[in-house]
């Protein structure tokens, strides 16, 4: 019998709680005017912060100079002042991994570092045009880049899918990529090539990485993943569990279908970082897959 289920909770790094003001980007008076009560968040390469228990520390913008840096990124609005992003060197001890954040962690940390990280990471690959290759400056208060010859650039969001796929019943089809040690298992998940639809790469993206052809395709919601520009898009699809599995070389180690007492187990242990000799090992909470797992595992 095929049972559908929703996401129980809003994924964790989907959570918003800041004002973009996207108006303000493009007004350089605003900006600069702002500028001496502004805050900044500083972010290292790995896409670390320093944080004061579930806060992110913001630290006071006059420390980073008297007008914003060229490669700054206006975040938006808290209390009526700018909150930037700046780019600083490896935070290293100091320094809390957005991959491994806690997920009471504020809405308003999430949300600043979520977006942070993302604009960032795309700084990092397009100093210079995609067009015609020459640099490309940092514009509209780092939410977009300018060539020399006038070309204009914004940061990308590739999306990608990810699919929790079951038999309609209680059993849910787990995988592990040849990267990832034993016991580590998720749902799978692809980039949506051109020209396809979202529905589309959940289909072709299940046949060829485990061979099982899906129906009954269903939307659960999304989170971005900044690492470096995703956006993971959310699916359940009903597969048939006595299909025997063909596992795409190079992609898939590991794969097999497993019950929901299996899965509710696996849970009660933890994630990924858990010690114990756990005959499953899942994701960690601040990701959409586990969201995905333990709505199936607990459906209301």
């Amino acid at each position: 019998m095929n049972l559908p289920f929703h996401l129980r909770a809003e994924p964790v790094l989907s959570r918003t709680a800041v004002t973009r003001h996207e108006e303000l980007r493009a007004d350089r008076a605003a900006l600069h005017a702002g500028w001496p009560t502004a805050r900044v968040l500083a972010v290292d390469p790995n896409g670390c912060i320093r944080m004061d228990g579930y806060e992110a520390m913001l630290e006071p913008a006059l420390d980073y100079g008297s007008e914003p840096p060229q490669a700054a990124v206006l975040l938006g609005v808290i209390d009526d002042r700018h909150v930037w992003a700046v780019e600083v060197p490896a935070l290293g001890a100091e320094g809390r991994d957005l991959r491994a954040i806690n997920p009471a962690t504020s809405e308003q940390t999430i949300d600043l570092l979520v977006t942070a990280v993302a604009v960032l990471n795309w700084h990092q690959a397009s100093a210079y045009s995609g067009v015609d290759g020459s640099p490309a400056m940092v514009a509209n208060a780092g939410w977009s880049r300018v060539s020399a010859t006038g070309n204009q650039d914004f940061p990308r969001t590739d999306p990608a899918v990810i699919c929790l796929v079951h038999d309609g019943d209680d059993h849910v089809l787990l995988a592990r990529g040849p990267r990832w040690p034993e016991r580590r298992m998720s749902v799978l998940a692809g980039f949506v090539e051109a020209g396809e639809s979202l529905e589309a790469c959940v289909e072709r993206e299940i046949l060829e990485e485990v061979g099982i052809r899906v129906r009954d395709i269903r939307y659960l919601g999304s989170q971005p993943w900044p690492f470096p520009r995703s956006l993971m898009v959310g699916f359940s699809a009903v597969g048939d569990r006595a299909t025997p599995l063909r596992l795409q070389e190079g992609e898939i180690l590991d794969a097999g279908w497993f019950s929901r007492d299996e899965v509710r187990e696996a849970l009660d242990h933890g994630d990924w970082t858990a010690q114990d000799p756990a005959p499953l090992l899942l994701p960690g909470t601040i990701s959409i897959a586990r969201s995905m797992i333990e709505s199936w595992a607990y459906p209301d």
